[in-house]
């Protein structure tokens, strides 16, 4: 998700926050501006950048992802606003294509951590790694709708991210793209990441091209696939990855899933009453 100097809590903040996919084992969930990705071939308008600072050396500038879920609420990753990891900026840039230009641009309001959350640093998968940001004021730009189910394993899916398109271990080596970034994935079964891993709250997730994955950068960023009308729908949040010591680029991916969280969503939201 950023990159900062590779000093130990640094390189752990740097793992945890960018979590995303199968990535080493010294990133707690990492996730690369989807390494072997393409650049977009479309518009996502539900698409969130969010700068972060390391939260013990200001010098590490990173980003994290989410996805528009209401006019004025934000789905992230719970890592991605965890203070003891980083700080946030204070704005995010939702529905552009590029990183830093585009879009509309607010200020964080609040952010609100699922209550169940856990960094899984680096010995297991995050747990309940998900979070909600209120923005200042509604945008314009069209949310996305979180799927009903998250699908059948082998489904297909697509994931978008902001990460680092080098699978290097080296914080300071990480290369983030200015352009948004996409993946053809599908819906991994849960025997296909490792054991513990993958389960009803957290999604295994596999590269349909060879050597891919979400990566550093890309936590927080949106697993996505097709409706029956063929709108994009919601299923996933990247998280970390799906097997323990993998380079981002040859294992599975792991993302909390959408559909798992969606009453507590609409609690804090306010759209259950």
């Amino acid at each position: 998700m950023f990159s900062l100097k590779p000093s130990r809590r640094m390189a752990r903040a740097a793992a945890v926050v960018l979590a995303g996919a199968a990535c080493a084992a010294t990133l707690t969930g990492s996730a690369e501006a989807v390494v072997n990705g393409t650049d977009a071939t479309q518009s996502y308008p539900f698409m969130v950048s969010i700068p972060v600072t390391g939260a013990d050396d200001p010098t590490f500038k990173g980003v994290c992802g989410g996805s528009l879920i209401d006019s004025q609420w934000v789905l992230t990753a719970a890592h991605c606003v965890d203070p003891t990891l980083v700080t946030l900026d204070g704005t995010v840039r939702i529905g552009s294509g590029w990183k830093e230009s585009g879009g509309t641009v607010r200020s964080v309001a609040k952010t609100v951590s699922h209550p169940g959350y856990r960094n899984g640093d680096g010995t297991g998968p995050n747990r309940d790694d998900v979070a909600l940001i209120r923005l200042n004021r509604p945008v314009a730009e069209e949310p996305i709708r979180i799927a009903g189910k998250p699908g059948r394993p082998g489904t297909p899916t697509r994931i978008l991210g902001f990460g680092t398109i080098d699978d290097v271990p080296d914080p300071t080596q990480w290369v983030f793209p200015d352009r948004l970034q996409e993946l053809d994935t599908r819906r991994g079964a849960v025997s296909e990441c490792a054991p513990g891993y993958a389960n009803s709250t957290r999604l295994c997730t596999i590269s349909q091209v060879p050597r891919a994955m979400a990566c550093n950068g890309d936590s927080g960023s949106p697993q996505i696939r097709r409706d029956r009308k063929g709108r994009w729908e919601l299923i996933g949040v990247t998280s970390g990855p799906g097997a323990p010591g993998v380079r981002c680029s040859e294992g599975p991916g792991l993302y909390t899933s959408a559909p798992a969280y969606a009453g507590w969503f609409d609690k804090v939201t306010g759209r259950d009453g």
